[in-house]
This record gives C-alpha cells, sequence and structure tokens, in this order.
C-alpha cells in the first residue's frame, strides 16, 4: 500500500503481520516521541528496528495496541514525523506501530534512513566469513519497474550468502531499487534490494544484493547458522581427520 494511504484497523494488523513475515526490519537506533491523538499523553523511547512500513520502539510503560499517536523519530539533525497506530505491545519491553499516514516532506528521510540501515545491516552479514562464500555463480539480474522487467544482464557472482549476493553489473542501479535475481543454472529467481554500491570492477560496479528474506536455496550451497564458529565442538568433531596408512 502506498505510504500516507489511510487502513481500517483490521488492514493495518494484518498489514503489519505481513510486515513482519515478508519484509526485513533493520537495525535501527533512534528517540522516539509518541503524542496520543486523543489523550493528549506524551511518551519516549527508543526505536529498535524500522522499515518503510513501521517500527519497534522500547518504551516504559508500553502503549495499547489500537492507540492513535503521533510519532516523531529523531536522529542526528534529522526528525521524521508521521502518524502511526499501535499494533502490538509487550508489558515491559514496548511496542509495535504501523505507519498509517506521512507527510510527501518526510518520506525521503524514512527512506534515506532504511537504505542506510539496510546497507549496514548487509556489510555487517557479509563481513562474518562463516556467512559468506566466494562463489562465482551465472546470474541474470533485471530490473523491475511496474513489474516488468526495465533491463537484463547477465552476469556472475563474486560472494553468496543466505542474505544476498555481490554481484558484478554494468548497468546503473541505485541504492534502493528492486531487482529480479536469477539463479542461471536452476531457473530459481528471488526479489532483492539493491543495499550497497561498491567499488568498480573493468567496466563494472560491485553491487550488493539483498533479499527481502533470507533466502539460501537459491544457491547450491548448504549455509552454517549465523552463530556457527570454526571453534565449536561440533564443527571440530566434524573436520576429516587423515586417514594413517
Amino acid at each position: 500500500m502506498p505510504i500516507g494511504t489511510l487502513e481500517s484497523p483490521a488492514e493495518q494488523i494484518a498489514r503489519w503481520n505481513k510486515d513482519r513475515r515478508t519484509l526485513l526490519r533493520y537495525k535501527f537506533s533512534a528517540h522516539v516521541e509518541l503524542v496520543d491523538n486523543v489523550s493528549g499523553d506524551h511518551r519516549e523511547g527508543r526505536a529498535t528496528d524500522l522499515s518503510l512500513r513501521g517500527c519497534s520502539v522500547e518504551m516504559k510503560p508500553s502503549v495499547p495496541v489500537g492507540t492513535i499517536a503521533k510519532m516523531r523519530i529523531v536522529k542526528g539533525e534529522k526528525a521524521f514525523e508521521a502518524q502511526v497506530r499501535v499494533v502490538f505491545a509487550e508489558v515491559g519491553k514496548g511496542i509495535g506501530v504501523l505507519f498509517t499516514s506521512i507527510s510527501p516532506t518526510h518520506v525521503p528521510i524514512l527512506e534515506t534512513w532504511v537504505g542506510d540501515s539496510r546497507e549496514t545491516s548487509w556489510l555487517a552479514a557479509n563481513r562474518r566469513r562463516s556467512q559468506r562464500i566466494l562463489l562465482k555463480v551465472p546470474i541474470r539480474v533485471s530490473g523491475l519497474e511496474g513489474g516488468t522487467p526495465a533491463f537484463e544482464e547477465d552476469s556472475n557472482t563474486l560472494a553468496i550468502s543466505a542474505h544476498g549476493a555481490l554481484v558484478l553489473l554494468s548497468t546503473p542501479v541505485r541504492k534502493g531499487q528492486s531487482l529480479l535475481l536469477s539463479n542461471v543454472r536452476t531457473g530459481s529467481s528471488v526479489e532483492c534490494i539493491v543495499a550497497h554500491i561498491g567499488e568498480p570492477e573493468g567496466q563494472c560496479l560491485q553491487i550488493g544484493m539483498a533479499f527481502l528474506l533470507p533466502n539460501s536455496s537459491l544457491w547450491p550451497v548448504n549455509f552454517p547458522p549465523e552463530d556457527w564458529s570454526p571453534r565449536q565442538e561440533d564443527a571440530k568433531q566434524q573436520v576429516r581427520r587423515p586417514v594413517k596408512s
């Protein structure tokens, strides 16, 4: 649903649940102020994650589900404002809110914050060597504009992970752009978002692509859990010892 469109309470709760399943929320920290539209009560807290549709906030005491309020998020010199509805509350911890109305002047701030958080998350995931594999996989990248491919380019991955891939592209793309990534060998495809634009390599750029959800099945390998380490006992037990002659 386009930002700024009003929804019924039932639609908002359904969208929150769908958001949690289908859209990655990125780690984000910023001061939050919440003002109840009816009572005028003022609460303060701290955002812990963020997406284009809503965020989670550490707030004690929490705010009842169904509360309609004006939210202000302040990070550095920038401030973002939106009308929100509280659709999740956990006693002693915090709340989950959906953005129900955002003025056009505040949309770019939200998009910038989400883009920066997405890139930070992607870079952090790819710094974990246990989660990243340097592997050349033939791929096809399609640019999506209104659901229709705007371009197609065949290339190869430089590195893959359960969260996305680092690929080479000669076609100019922008951070936050939606792309369709296909494994040429298997025919499997997944929608991605440009999370990082890296260094040039010849006539191409290194492009970091993030899956909307972890999707290791696109690649011909099994990835270990995120907390896996070669120092763990189970990893040591799996090391093949040389057979004595």
